[in-house]
């Protein structure tokens, strides 16, 4: 029987589901994503084959586990895997790719409504007891909107987005189409796109390529009355080149759900600014989430025990 670690508990109903693939299950829990402790690492079985988790690298001892095949993370991102190890040791590393694209399809349309429909500021007013209205709320209608990455994150708000008679645009690698998109260019065209969006949206993965992708040129290059919306990461954007164009009063609306640091300190400068939307990396949040989570879960814990092709797999020198 081959043994697998999770590090969070899914019900006794899914979890019986992987013990009837063949499996001994074993738990070591992390309390939550940002709490670096762990329970019960040390106890564990060195035998195990498969790990089930998110981020328990900082204190996990691969020494203690030899046997160790696959790592399966409930994240998309994969910037906290330790990559010389993993590689060295030949561990095959899969993520939750697409797990968390319709949460986040849903909020990148929310945040491209709320700022044309001018939302914090009627909530303000709400909030302060005013009754007066606002006319300078717009339409999506015949707007332009730029996805920086044309995945499953960015697919998802394009199907949501589909019945606002909007020109949907992308850049990736290549150009190559993508479904549902209007239009699809190069990375390279990225500056010239920019300039023609009402939208930009950031969802593509982070890598030593796209760091500071929307650096000091990118951001002059887009007009001063867009809406930025980023999703991904931070360190997409070059955060100071960002301050500055935001001291000029640049964008209608910047909603960053991602920042380079996190948690953002009380003291940093994107607090001060109006115009900017700050919210705690939870786009990627809904009540649906264990249950994505666990279908790729088991979708490849069926595939490892049957020794077919696992699903995910992350390709390292890509960087996604």
């Amino acid at each position: 029987m081959k043994k697998a670690i999770f590090t969070f508990d899914y019900g006794k109903e899914k979890m019986d589901q992987i013990r009837a693939l063949g499996y001994e299950v074993q738990f070591a829990i992390e309390s939550n994503h940002t709490d670096r402790e762990s329970e019960g690492f040390e106890q564990l079985d060195s035998d195990a084959e498969i790990l089930i988790c998110y981020n328990p690298f900082d204190y996990l001892n691969f020494d203690q586990f030899p046997n160790l095949k696959l790592i399966q993370l409930s994240s998309i991102g994969v910037d906290q895997v330790p990559v010389e190890e993993v590689t060295a040791r030949g561990i095959a590393v899969a993520n939750n790719r697409g797990g968390y694209s319709i949460p986040i399809g849903e909020w990148i349309v929310y945040k491209m409504l709320s700022a044309y429909k001018l939302n914090r500021k009627l909530e303000k007013q709400r909030n302060e007891r005013i009754w007066k209205m606002n006319s300078h709320v717009k339409e999506l209608t015949e707007r332009r909107v730029l996805f920086i990455g044309t995945g499953t994150i960015a697919q998802e708000a394009v199907k949501r987005l589909s019945g606002f008679d909007m020109v949907i645009a992308g850049v990736n690698t290549t150009g190559h189409a993508v479904e549902g998109f209007d239009e699809v260019h190069p990375i390279s065209a990225l500056e010239t796109q920019l300039t023609i969006a009402d939208f930009v949206i950031i969802a593509i993965p982070h890598t030593e390529k796209t760091t500071h992708l929307l650096n000091d040129a990118m951001l002059t290059a887009m007009r001063d009355d867009s809406v930025l919306i980023n999703v991904a990461r931070g360190a997409i954007i070059d955060e100071k080149a960002l301050i500055k164009h935001l001291e000029f009063g640049k964008f209608a609306s910047v909603s960053l759900d991602v920042v380079e640091s996190e948690p953002l300190a009380e003291d940093h400068p994107f607090w001060q600014f109006e115009q900017v939307d700050i919210t705690p990396h939870n786009s990627w949040i809904s009540e649906k989430r264990n249950d994505r989570r666990f279908d790729i879960i088991y979708r490849n814990m069926k595939a490892y025990i049957e020794g077919t092709s696992l699903y995910n797999i992350v390709n390292f020198e890509r960087g996604y």
